[in-house]
């Protein structure tokens, strides 16, 4: 017999994959909407679960929130949250109100969800143009996407950018910052395997000419590499 694959065990959520969700510090969202208020950030804190800073914030009607840091931002400073708020560097509004050319981040993708699109260290979008109720943004992947003017976003670069400039050097400092968040590492591709641990393994060189696409009715430990693909081989020009 041989083992089970790794989608397979990770299917079967076990901790050997799950997150340490006990550990973060919470979940980083804009403020509740509906709501105008200022806030002080009273505390910067580190979070295993988030690849930048995230900043406490303690609102004047009492709500304390987590938020994702911008750049530059610093303990003590009034931030706030409002319809047609002051356009300064962790201010959230709504994106109809932000200028044209704005550096944005974690952006709502519907009014109200405490934001999804760009949330990571050192990221941005900004702000391209207003089509009548919709705000065409340009994301960090270089593609643009519309949002709906209600949907909010803030103002500024998230802070910690730079942290993927530094190399790992070696491959134990790469494992113990993927264990810090329980990612899976390393990676083996299922050619290099052995044919007991997986369909594309087996003989002597990883070149085996092996057909990567899964059969139609293909048991689970058979459903690998591409998945009833709708077209295969290059494209015709």
């Amino acid at each position: 017999m041989g083992k089970s694959l790794i989608q397979q065990r990770k299917g079967k959520g076990s901790s050997t994959f799950r997150a340490p969700s006990f550990r973060y510090a919470g979940e980083a969202r804009n403020k509740t909407f509906g709501k105008e208020s200022a806030g002080r950030i009273v505390d910067l804190i580190k979070c295993p679960g988030h690849s930048a800073p995230l900043a406490v914030v303690e609102y004047d009607d009492g709500e304390k929130t987590l938020e994702i840091s911008a750049e530059g931002v610093k303990v003590g400073q009034i931030i706030s949250a409002a319809e047609k708020g002051e356009i300064r560097i962790g201010n959230t509004l709504p994106l109809k109100n932000i200028p044209e050319g704005t550096e944005i981040y974690n952006i709502e993708s519907q009014p109200g969800d405490g934001g999804k699109f760009v949330r990571a260290a050192g990221t941005f979008a900004k702000v391209v143009s207003k089509i009548k109720d919709r705000v065409v943004v340009l994301l960090p992947s270089k593609k643009t996407k519309e949002f709906l003017g209600e949907c909010r976003a803030t103002i500024g670069i998230i802070a910690g950018g730079g942290r993927t400039e530094k190399p790992f050097v070696k491959a134990g400092n790469k494992y113990h910052a993927m264990k810090a968040k329980n990612r899976f590492y390393p990676h083996v591709k299922g050619a290099a395997m052995n044919a007991i641990n997986h369909p594309f393994g087996g003989t002597r060189t990883s070149r085996k000419g092996r057909p990567t696409i899964a059969p139609k009715h293909a048991p689970p430990g058979r459903k690998v590499g591409m998945l009833r693909p709708r077209r295969t081989g290059r494209r015709k020009k």
